[in-house]
């Protein structure tokens, strides 16, 4: 059950960074939550809304320069990427063995996303029934957390480079309802080991994770898929080294579409052969079709 919410606007004025990057904020349970965005043109409605999430210990500035080429798709496609800050640096995901401080004090994470999804439709006016999350690493047990815990206002989810906690180190409510979802990991991963087992990471522990194979069949089961999926190969956009990208799918009329990107010798960064958060935003828009 959601805390009880307490929220006032900032009524500090808008700060401007990163050239049209606007920096706003709302109080939830005391604590200040923070959020970056572009002003979307003033003709704008009925855009999308895309929460990208950055990674355990990082900050949503350290995304800017990642999703160029999607922030140069938001005019002519439609949509709004918002960029939350965990507290600290850090989520209130779904891993019971975290000791970031967003876990041990259990921030309402679910009140921060819902109440900037009616920020975003008060000031901007976008469609609600069309919001997305995408996140890297500790951003990507995030963007899992808002498909578990408030799958009605959340559209899809691309979760890179994230698996699953283990049953044992889960500690969120799962709804259980069926949503699209696509993930991005590498069979390389030594943070995220894509076969499963303990994420390390410096400064902060996090237990552990399932496979990538245990986290797409969790998400395939919940909407109602069995057997295997269709396996093709994307294209090569980079030559140069030694990995490849194979993409296995889920997809039938009138169920979510449920999609692995396989990043053969991938490892937890982001990737020169795809730009990831461009394939998020193709599956976004086949969800709510094109």
């Amino acid at each position: 059950m959601l805390k009880k919410l307490v929220l006032t606007m900032l009524l500090s004025p808008c700060v401007f960074v990163n050239a049209q990057m606007m920096k706003d904020s709302l109080l939830i349970e005391n604590h200040y939550r923070v959020f970056f965005f572009k002003k979307p043109p003033a003709s704008t409605n009925g855009a999308s809304l895309i929460f990208a999430m950055h990674g355990s210990g990082g900050d949503p500035q350290s995304l800017f320069d990642k999703t160029t080429k999607l922030e140069a798709m938001a005019a002519t496609e439609n949509f709004i990427i918002a960029y939350p800050a965990g507290y600290k640096r850090y989520w209130n995901e779904c891993r019971k063995a975290s000791t970031a401080v967003t876990n041990t004090e259990n921030f309402n994470e679910e009140a921060f996303f819902s109440e900037m999804i009616s920020y975003f439709k008060k000031n901007y006016k976008i469609n609600e029934k069309h919001v997305f999350a995408t996140g890297f690493s500790g951003g990507g047990h995030m963007t899992y957390k808002l498909g578990l815990t408030m799958p009605d206002k959340i559209k899809a989810l691309s979760a890179i480079v994230a698996n699953l906690p283990t049953q044992d180190n889960m500690d969120c409510g799962e709804a259980r309802k069926p949503i699209a979802i696509q993930i991005i990991n590498g069979t390389a991963d030594m943070t995220n080991p894509y076969n499963g087992g303990e994420v390390k990471t410096p400064g902060v522990t996090l237990g552990m994770v399932r496979s990538t194979e245990e986290s797409l069949k969790y998400w395939a089961s919940l909407d109602g898929y069995k057997g295997e999926p269709v396996k093709s190969i994307m294209p090569d956009a980079d030559t140069s080294n030694d990995i490849t990208v194979e993409k296995y799918t889920y997809e039938k009329k009138n169920q979510p579409e449920v999609t692995l990107l396989k990043v053969i010798n991938g490892k937890h960064q982001f990737l020169t052969d795809i730009d990831v958060f461009e394939e998020s935003w193709k599956f976004f828009k086949r969800q709510i079709g094109e």
